[in-house]
């Protein structure tokens, strides 16, 4: 039986992702977005090209009817506002909570079995929202972030280094932000720690250029954030997914004591399969790493706590 994705917010990360699971052949796609006109005429589009690519992936774009995301085995995220000029923190993440909401409820009227990837921002406060508003069980929520960063860690290694970025292994845990924590001590070039290869001040900047990774991309294009990576990193996490392929991938996932973080979604390894998080790994931390971990925890604690108190 083919499988079903459907992937809410029809913007660039959420084009792009309906885009790659076509081509990957991984899914029929429904695009769903609140403005008229805007998925049906992307989806037209990505339907034209599919004689060029060469798949038979089923996309279809619907402007707020959640209908045709029925019996959606994954459901991808991308729905909510950038923060505009003006902005407080506390205005977006009340706009965004209630995008969220409103997405989610309709979304486990009509998949109540999907698993859900979560690509909106603030990342790891939105899938808080979603856990809430859906009544899933934890493992079918995760949150894209550590996929995205440790891809960005990736890149910069192997431009470092002038290696295959296929040969790159990066782990990157923590909350989506300023507050990451990229470990060295598990990023590898073809097996080898790159705390071997590179500079201990190389590798500094290299982790420091990974945490302002999205804000580079936001400084150059000046008019919008990125979405290639963003949208390569949610269809990642739903292929091992879909294909059950039982991948490890940094996720940001529902902890209940593991790391010694108690009820907060945060980015570790975790291993997916058709079950969606089907097991969390714990990887040994220096003192100096779980205190950096602990800190990221606390600064996705606090959007948590401002939520409860903006209602």
């Amino acid at each position: 039986m083919r499988h079903k994705a459907t992937v809410v917010g029809a913007g660039h990360v959420g084009a792009t992702a309906a885009m790659r699971l076509a081509e990957k052949e991984l899914a029929d796609v429904v695009l769903i977005d609140i403005l008229d006109g805007v998925p049906a005429g992307k989806a037209l589009d990505l339907a034209e090209a599919a004689p060029i690519e060469k798949h038979d992936a089923n996309v279809l774009g619907v402007t707020g009817d959640y209908n045709e995301a029925k019996d959606s085995d994954i459901v991808i995220i991308t729905a909510g506002i950038p923060r505009k000029p003006g902005m407080s923190r506390d205005d977006l993440l009340s706009t965004n909570m209630g995008i969220m909401a409103g997405v989610t409820k309709e979304i486990a009227r009509v998949a109540p079995e999907a698993v859900l990837i979560i690509v909106s921002n603030p990342l790891d406060a939105m899938c808080h929202v979603a856990y809430d508003t859906s009544g899933f069980p934890k493992n079918r929520v995760m949150g894209m972030a550590g996929v995205l960063d440790s891809a960005r860690f990736r890149t910069f290694i192997a431009r470092e280094l002038n290696v295959s970025v296929e040969n790159t292994h990066a782990f990157v845990l923590g909350g989506h932000g300023d507050t990451m924590v990229p470990l060295p001590r598990y990023s590898t070039v073809a097996g080898i720690p790159i705390t071997e290869l590179i500079p201990a001040e190389r590798i500094e900047a290299l982790v420091q250029r990974t945490r302002s990774g999205g804000a580079e991309i936001v400084g150059l294009l000046k008019t919008g954030s990125a979405y290639y990576a963003p949208a390569s990193a949610a269809v990642e996490m739903a292929e091992a997914v879909l294909k059950d392929k039982k991948k490890i991938l940094p996720c940001a996932v529902y902890l209940e004591g593991e790391y010694g973080i108690q009820d907060l979604f945060i980015g570790v390894p975790a291993k997916l399969g058709a079950n969606g998080v089907e097991e969390i790994i714990e990887i040994g931390l220096t003192d100096e790493e779980a205190a950096a971990l602990r800190n990221s925890a606390d600064a996705v604690k606090s959007l948590v706590d401002d939520m409860k108190r903006l209602g």
